[in-house]
């Protein structure tokens, strides 16, 4: 179950951190920060915290509730970073590591929070699932054309985050902003995007889903398009984190709440996982086509006009979405 697995990545994650603070050689600072910290994250990561909050929520509360955990995720990447700095400047990176295995095991009491007792209900309301294999629930999921179009979709969420992460700070240093003005950008970002997460979930109780995802990916296209159009300036800057901050993980809780809508909340994690996956392989790209089409064109415009043509597909892409319960759910005479 999810707890188990969240238990077992929490004492995974903090044994590489642990590790990691005596890592002498490359072989072992690959097997800390890359194996161990790398299977720990994946097995605590926000897709199996709102498979629990599916579970654990009833059908009016769920899309807030997914906005809320991914707020949360997003409220502790601004929140640690300048700690494990200040840390770092006071006792060493060595035992600041220690300091965040220490953080990381609490997430072995607090998983215990999710777990769940009970029937498990339909995504689409209080109708008990029939029970299915995950080989039935891995076909049944791939040959419906809206969960393609949706993980498809998500492939644009990771390119785009994963490229402005990394390659940001080099773009902005190429027109001569600071440092600082650029910390101050990714700042705005993370503190945005909390307030980006929690409205997405609101306004997914209230509106189409696929349709407010939509709206999500064309307004990355129009803030990534204005901010590449108008002049490089500290201000143009800070204006465009806040925009691109409230748009960052807008997408998870409409996207969440999808998966769980067409086929229930058995295998939400699952489903949901392989649509993160799509994200994650996006995010790769969007690390390795920055660096390459740099290296190529001396310059990052082609990469940001990749991402607006993408951020309009994607918008495109969810339109066709059918919002409603695979027929296995829906009950008969429906």
């Amino acid at each position: 179950g999810i707890v188990r697995v969240m238990c077992v990545g929490a004492l995974v994650y903090a044994a590489g951190l642990a590790l990691m603070s005596v890592a002498i050689t490359p072989g072992l600072l690959n097997l800390s920060a890359g194996v161990l910290v790398g299977f720990g994250l994946s097995a605590c990561s926000f897709n199996l915290v709102l498979a629990a909050f599916g579970k654990l929520l009833p059908e009016r509360w769920r899309s807030l509730g997914f906005g809320a955990g991914t707020a949360a995720g997003s409220f502790g990447q601004f929140l640690f970073p300048p700690l494990a700095t200040g840390l770092i400047s006071q006792v060493g990176w060595q035992e600041t590591l220690i300091v965040f295995a220490a953080v990381i095991l609490l997430v072995v009491p607090l998983a215990f929070a999710l777990s769940t007792r009970g029937t498990q209900t339909a995504g689409g309301g209080p109708v008990a699932a029939p029970r299915q294999s995950i080989r039935g629930a891995l076909g049944e999921a791939f040959g419906h054309p809206s969960y393609v179009l949706l993980v498809l979709g998500f492939f644009t969420c990771g390119f785009q985050l994963a490229f402005v992460t990394v390659h940001m700070p080099a773009y902005l240093a190429d027109h001569g902003i600071t440092a600082g003005v650029g910390a101050s950008t990714l700042a705005l970002i993370g503190l945005f995007n909390v307030v980006g997460s929690l409205s997405a979930g609101a306004l997914s109780n209230r509106f189409s889903r696929k349709y407010l995802l939509a709206a999500i990916y064309a307004a990355r296209g129009v803030a990534i398009a204005a901010f590449i159009l108008f002049p490089i300036t500290p201000l143009t800057c800070l204006l465009f984190g806040a925009a691109i901050g409230l748009l960052w993980l807008s997408t998870v809780p409409p996207t969440s709440g999808l998966v769980m809508l067409m086929f229930g909340t058995r295998y939400m994690a699952m489903l949901y996982g392989f649509a993160f996956f799509s994200h994650q392989v996006g995010g790769f790209l969007g690390v390795y086509l920055g660096g390459v089409l740099y290296e190529a064109f001396g310059s990052y415009d082609v990469v940001w006009w990749l991402s607006v043509a993408l951020s309009f597909a994607s918008a495109a892409i969810n339109l066709p979405i059918r919002e409603r319960p695979v027929e296995r759910l829906v009950p008969s005479g429906a």
